[in-house]
C-alpha cells in the first residue's frame, strides 16, 4: 500500500473512491459541501432521506455522478462535530478503510484528515490513518492451508493536504508506515505457534532485520557463552527444556559513538508452561505470547531500521522456553545471577524476572543512557489495569513522564505504579539475597522491585504488558503493543 499527500479540492480528484466526512447534525464539512454543490445536492439529499445518519461508524458507498472525476463516493459518519476528537477520528478512519477493503476499488482519496480534530495535528492525523490501515489489513495466514480472505485490491490512498500541511502529512505517513510495519512484525511473531517461534527463530528474525543495513548489527550468545559470564539466573529457566536458550544483542548505530545508547530489553519466553510450578491447562496455549516483549524489541528495531533516526539503540532479548522435566529448576532452588546476587526460586512460573535479571545486568556493559524493559510479566497487571493500559514502574520521574506522554500521543497508554522501598521487604529470603516472588499482594509491583535490584544506578523503566500484548476469545491474537509507544518515545528523542 502506498500513501501520499494529495492537494486539490475533492471535486478535482481523479480516483476510484472519494472518502468524505459527514456529521450527525449541522452544516456539511467544506470538502463534502463542494462535492454536494457539484452534484446538485446529492449528499444533502441522502442525509435528509436517512440513507446515512452521520453517526460515528456509518458508511455509505455510492456511484459518483459524471460531474465528478471520482468513480465512487464513500460517506463516513463522524458523529457530532464538536465531539470529533482523536478517538472518533480513529474510529471513522477504521470504518472507512474497512469498508474500502470490502471493495475492488484500487485507489482512494480521503478527506477525513482535513477536519478539525481535537488532540491531533496534521502530522498525527496522517500517522493515525496509516497505522489504522495497516492494523486492519494484517491477517495471520502462516500456518493456514488456505487464505480465507480475498487479497486486498487497494494500491494507493491519498490524504488531503495543502501546500502548508504537505510536509507534516508526508512525515506522518513515513512515521506511521514504519511504526505500523513494526507492529505487524511484532503481531506475526506473537501469533506464531511455539513449535515455530523458538529462540532460534527469533535469532533468525533479528538477523533478517539487520541484513543489508549498515547501521544494524546482531550478536548472539549461546548457553556456553552465558555460562562463562555467569548468567545462572537465566540458565535456571531453560534447564528443563531441550531447546537451547539464546541471548540476542542488537545494535543500531545512528549517531556519534560518543552518544550513549537507549537500551530496550525484551522478555522472550517462547513458551511458558510454568515449569515445575505448572500452570493450569485452560488457556495455556496463550503462553506462546510470553515472548511479546522480545517481539516488541524486534518490531521497534524494524521500524527504526527503516526510519534511520539519529540515535543509538541497543536491544537485548533473553529467550528460552520454560518447561518441566527431570532437569528443570525446582521450587526452593537457589541460583546465582550474573550480578553475583543469589535468588531463591520459590515459584518457577515467575521465570520472566529471572531471565530479565541477567539481561539487565548484561546491558549495563554498553553504558546506556537509559534502560526500558518490556515483558508480559504478571497476571496481576491484567487484574489491576485490564487490557487498556500497560503497567509502568520506574526509578525516574523524567523517564516515566516521557513514556506517559509518548503513550498518550500514540494511543498506546501506560499507567505508572509505585515502587516504594517498602515493597522490597516482601522479597526477603531466609536462604538467598532475595526470592523471586513476593506473595499475592502487589504482584506487579514486587516483580518490578525484583527487577530494580539488577539495574544498578541506571535510569530505568519497566513496562508490564501482560494485559495489553494480546487479546483473548474470538479476537485472540497479538496486538503489537507497545511498539507504537516506544517508536513515539524514540522519535521524540532524535
Amino acid at each position: 500500500m502506498r500513501f501520499e499527500a494529495k492537494t486539490g479540492h475533492a471535486t478535482e480528484q481523479k480516483t476510484a473512491c472519494l472518502i468524505l466526512p459527514v456529521y450527525a447534525s449541522g452544516p456539511l464539512p467544506a470538502s463534502t459541501r463542494r462535492v454536494d454543490t457539484a452534484t446538485d445536492g446529492l449528499i444533502a439529499g441522502l442525509l435528509e432521506d436517512g440513507d446515512i445518519s452521520g453517526k460515528v461508524g456509518d458508511a455509505l458507498l455510492i456511484k459518483a455522478p459524471p460531474t465528478l472525476r471520482a468513480d465512487r463516493i464513500m460517506l463516513i459518519g463522524c458523529g457530532e462535530r464538536d465531539k470529533f476528537d482523536r478517538k472518533q477520528y480513529r474510529k471513522a478512519v477504521r470504518v472507512a478503510f474497512g469498508s474500502l477493503r470490502q471493495t475492488r476499488l484500487k485507489t482512494a482519496v480521503s478527506y477525513l484528515n482535513g477536519e478539525a480534530i481535537a488532540g491531533a495535528d496534521m502530522y498525527r492525523r496522517a500517522r493515525i490513518a496509516v497505522e489504522v490501515w495497516h492494523h486492519g489489513a494484517y491477517r495471520y495466514t502462516t500456518t493456514k492451508s488456505t487464505d480465507e480472505q480475498p487479497p486486498i485490491a487497494q494500491t494507493s490512498i491519498g490524504l488531503t493536504a495543502t501546500t502548508a500541511t504537505g510536509t507534516a502529512i508526508r512525515k506522518g505517513i513515513k512515521h506511521g508506515d514504519a511504526t505500523a510495519r513494526g507492529v505487524a512484525l511484532s503481531r506475526e511473531l506473537g501469533n506464531l505457534p511455539a513449535n515455530i517461534c523458538t529462540p532460534g527463530h527469533l535469532v533468525a528474525e533479528a538477523r533478517r532485520i539487520a541484513r543489508g543495513n549498515s547501521k544494524l548489527r546482531v550478536q548472539v550468545l549461546d548457553e556456553a557463552d552465558m555460562k562463562k559470564i555467569g548468567m545462572g539466573s537465566l540458565l535456571s529457566v531453560t534447564a528443563g527444556t531441550a531447546e537451547p536458550a539464546k541471548l540476542i544483542v542488537l545494535h543500531y548505530d545512528g549517531a556519534a559513538k560518543s552518544r550513549q545508547p537507549v537500551a530496550l530489553v525484551g522478555k522472550g519466553i517462547t513458551f511458558d508452561s510454568g515449569g515445575i510450578s505448572l500452570k493450569p491447562g485452560p488457556a495455556m496455549d496463550e503462553m506462546k505470547f510470553d515472548m511479546c516483549g522480545a517481539a516488541t524489541v524486534l518490531g521497534v528495531f524494524h521500524a527504526i531500521a527503516t526510519l534511520k533516526p539519529a540515535l543509538n539503540l541497543v536491544g537485548i532479548i533473553p529467550t528460552c522456553e520454560n518447561l518441566p522435566s527431570g532437569t528443570a529448576t525446582k521450587p526452593g532452588d537457589v541460583v546465582t545471577a550474573m550480578s553475583g546476587k543469589t535468588i531463591e526460586v520459590l515459584n518457577t512460573d515467575a521465570e520472566g524476572r529471572l531471565i530479565l535479571a541477567d539481561a539487565l545486568t548484561y546491558v549495563q556493559k554498553f553504558k546506556p543512557e537509559l534502560i526500558i524493559d518490556i515483558a508480559t510479566l504478571t497476571g496481576a497487571c491484567l487484574v489491576a489495569l485490564g487490557r487498556h493500559r500497560s503497567g509502568l514502574l520506574s526509578n525516574s520521574d523524567g523517564l516515566s513522564n516521557a513514556l506517559l506522554k509518548a503513550g498518550d500521543a500514540a494511543d498506546d497508554p501506560v499507567w505508572r505504579l509505585p515502587l516504594d522501598d517498602e515493597y522490597k521487604e516482601l522479597l526477603k529470603s531466609n536462604f538467598a539475597d532475595l526470592q523471586n516472588i513476593g506473595g499475592r499482594d502487589a504482584g506487579t509491583i514486587t516483580a518490578g522491585a525484583f527487577l530494580a535490584e539488577f539495574v544498578g544506578d541506571s535510569e530505568w523503566a519497566h513496562l508490564d504488558i501482560a494485559g495489553t500484548a494480546w487479546l483473548t476469545g474470538s479476537r485472540k491474537g497479538s496486538t503489537g503493543r507497545p511498539v507504537p509507544l516506544l517508536c513515539e518515545f524514540l522519535l521524540n528523542r532524535h
